[in-house]
Parts: structure tokens; sequence; C-alpha cells
């Protein structure tokens, strides 16, 4: 049978489908790049926001249009409107996120022991999925109660992968070829509280029991967080990004959102990450026009965003989330003032970018090709990512996708860095 995978929304969303896709290939099953070749087609879907459930719903028609006879959805949308979803075109069987690890057996009709065998080696997705990165789920779930977020409702209380398990993937994907390994969860940063250990843990232990080039770790809450983790960086194979989700620069807007940070103890820790890591890039998410939010407040909101100089920074304008505390308390935002303030802060996040690029311009950094254009008149056009997660393009005189070359930063570009190659291989 030949199966089609997507995907909507984060990077656990990606692992998971990558999981799928080694579990059908193990029972004998081809994995496809275009849907309308498809037998079958697997929608992991998202409901972060309702910008993200409407490209969800959007996805499994327009797969139904391409001639996918039969479609199964799953993920967080799924789970949080399973009638709605089971209504959409040539949805065969809708299965909820407490389902999910059995999915590819359920699809089949197979026992859930039909899995229990040596891993494969990994292979990429086909396709517009090939990726040089291998999103590793070590976590599910989450313990946290922020009133905005429906992805507690989605995927329930937290849950750490055990350690056997997540080198295993990892050796998987090493073995596939992959050159970093990116390690995703709801709540990463709570890994192995259900047993008594911590995430600074299972770096040093990846780290020491894998031969694991680039590691990257995926966004971390701020509170899970202390000076000493940052020593793990001593490792120059642990990537220099962090991506700290603050939500809001304001102290009385993050005790609503039920937030475990505050401005104070957040500007602490990103200045312990700065003196501890080399070349740090930090970057953050921020929720705009959430209830109650007075202008006194989102200017409050402001000046701590511009004062902490993120390498860059996502803004969502707040959306109400039935089933959410967010959604019931007063004073929501109009949308012309979300509109509003949303475009301020995405120029503040967009200076202090550029800002930040700008002080890299001159420096030499490994960069990892993720993907290659057609040739032209001056070679190839590399696209990729330093360690600090600053895109990058360079051009080469023969396509380096999956290759690690050492370039010279030499210009801002409209999508990132220029660069030139200084050696290949």
């Amino acid at each position: 049978m030949k199966v089609y995978l997507d995907t909507v929304g984060c990077r656990l969303n990606q692992s998971e489908i990558e999981t799928m896709a080694g579990q059908f290939r193990a029972v004998g099953h081809e994995i496809v790049p275009d849907a309308s070749a498809a037998d079958l087609a697997v929608i992991n879907t998202c409901a972060v926001t309702r910008a993200a459930a409407s490209d969800s719903r959007a996805l499994v028609r327009r797969l139904a249009r391409a001639g996918v006879r039969r479609i199964i959805p799953t993920g967080c949308w799924v789970t949080i409107q399973p009638d709605w979803a089971a209504a959409l075109p040539n949805v065969v069987r809708v299965i909820t996120n407490d389902q999910k690890n059995s999915l590819v057996s359920q699809a089949l009709d197979l026992p859930p022991y039909a899995f229990d065998i040596e891993p494969l080696v990994r292979q990429p997705l086909p396709g517009l999925h090939r990726r040089t990165r291998a999103f590793i789920k070590v976590q599910d779930g989450c313990d946290n109660h922020c009133t905005f977020c429906i992805t507690t409702l989605a995927r329930g209380p937290g849950i750490s992968r055990s350690t056997p398990d997540v080198l295993s993937d990892i050796r998987s994907a090493l073995a596939g070829g992959v050159r970093e390994i990116v390690l995703t969860g709801v709540h990463l940063g709570s890994w192995g509280y259900d047993f008594g250990s911590h995430l600074q843990d299972l770096v040093q232990l990846i780290l020491r029991e894998t031969n694991v080039p680039r590691l990257r770790l995926s966004s971390l809450e701020p509170w899970d967080l202390e000076e000493k983790f940052f020593s793990l960086w001593a490792d120059s194979r642990l990537m220099p990004h962090l991506h700290l989700p603050l939500q809001s620069g304001c102290r009385g807007t993050l005790k609503r959102m039920a937030r475990k940070t505050t401005p104070a103890s957040f500007r602490k820790l990103v200045s312990a990450a700065r003196r501890s890591i080399e070349d740090l890039s930090i970057t953050t998410d921020i929720i705009v026009g959430f209830p109650g939010e007075t202008d006194a407040e989102f200017t409050e909101c402001l000046k701590f965003i511009r004062e902490m100089n993120f390498s860059g920074g996502h803004v969502f304008s707040y959306s109400p989330r039935p089933g959410t505390a967010a959604a019931r308390l007063d004073g929501q935002v109009s949308r012309s003032v979300l509109k509003e303030r949303s475009q301020v802060f995405r120029q503040v996040f967009d200076t202090s970018a550029t800002e930040s690029k700008r002080t890299f311009i001159g420096r030499e950094f490994p960069v990892l090709w993720e993907s290659t254009t057609a040739f032209g008149e001056s070679g190839w056009l590399l696209s990729g990512y330093s360690p600090n997660y600053l895109r990058v393009k360079a051009y080469a005189q023969t396509p380096r996708w999956n290759e690690v070359d050492l370039v010279r930063l030499t210009e801002i570009s409209e999508t990132g860095l220029q660069g030139v190659i200084l050696n290949s291989g």
C-alpha cells in the first residue's frame, strides 16, 4: 500500500509522523511524496490557534480533492473536535492523541506487537518533507495550566519517554545519515520529572552515548532551567540556540496567563545563558492582546521585549480557545487593537533580529545545508543553518544537501545571511 503522511503545527507533530513512517515501512508499505499517488493519507493535526485548526481541516479537504479515498486524521484538533473531523470528506477513521501510538496498527488491523522489532534505519520523508534534521520525541503532554493553552487539554498530562527508547531513535536517525538531532516535546524541559530525573541528564547521556554531530533543543519553558543547565554547552555539539517562550513581558499579564515566570526571573535567566554560551541566539514567543491587556500593560511588555534584544520571535494575536480559562476572562481585546499591537511587535522583532545578524558579519560558522536550488551563473544556491540557528545562503559548484561547510558570513539578506564557503567537506 502507498501511504502519504503530512502534518500541521509543531516539531513534535513532525517527529510523530516520522515514527509512523518507520512503522508503515517496517511492515512493507511505501511512503510516497505525492498525495495523488496514495491509497491512504494520515494527517497529524494542530489546534494551538484557530488558524492552525482551520489549516488542519483545509489539509484534509485538499487531500480528498487530490483523490485520496482513505484519510485518517489524528492529533490535537482531532482530539478536541473528533465529530467534526469524522464528518470531513473521505475520512475513514479518527484517531485521538490517546490512541496515536497505535495508529499504524489500527490503520492496518494489526496487533500492537507487530512493531516490536529492531528499528529500521531512518529514512527522511520523501518530497517536501525530506530533512537533514531528525525531530526526536522525548516527552508528551503537559502538567502546566497556562490559561490560554488548548494543548494541555489535547495532549493530556506530561509523560517522559525512557532513555533506551530515545537513544534507539537517535541511533536509527544517525544511521540513516541525519546530521542533526532535535529533541522535542510538548513540555520538553519537564522530561524526567515523572521518574526523578532531569533534561540535563538526558542531554548528557546522549552526548556521551552517541556520536551525534549536532544536537539541538526545541522550545524550553524558562522555569525549568537553572544556571547550571547552561554548562552543557561546554560540548560544542550542542547547538547555541535557545527558544524560550515568554508570552508576555508584563508581570500582570503573565500572572493572568498562569505562567510560572516573571520579567525579573526571565531577565536573570537570559543573562546567565548569555554569560555561559558563546555566540548564543535566543528567540521567544509573544501573545499580543491577552484578555485584560491595557495600554499600560502593552507598553510594559514592549519595553521589556526591546530590552531583551532577542535574535527573533514569533508574534501570536490572542484568540480565545473554547475550554480554556482565558476564554472566560473579561476584557477581550478588539480585533483592530490586536492587529495594531501585533504589527508593533513584529517590527520590534524584525529590528532586533537584524541587529543580531549584523553582529555576526565577518564571522565564520559551520553551516548544515538543508536545501539546494537549480544551478545558475554563480553555481548551486545552498540554504542552511548555522549552529546558532541563523539561516545562511551561499553558492557552491556542487549541490551539497546534508553536508556541512565552513562559511564566512558576508552580508544580511532578505531571508537571513549571505555567506562564502571557505571549504567543502
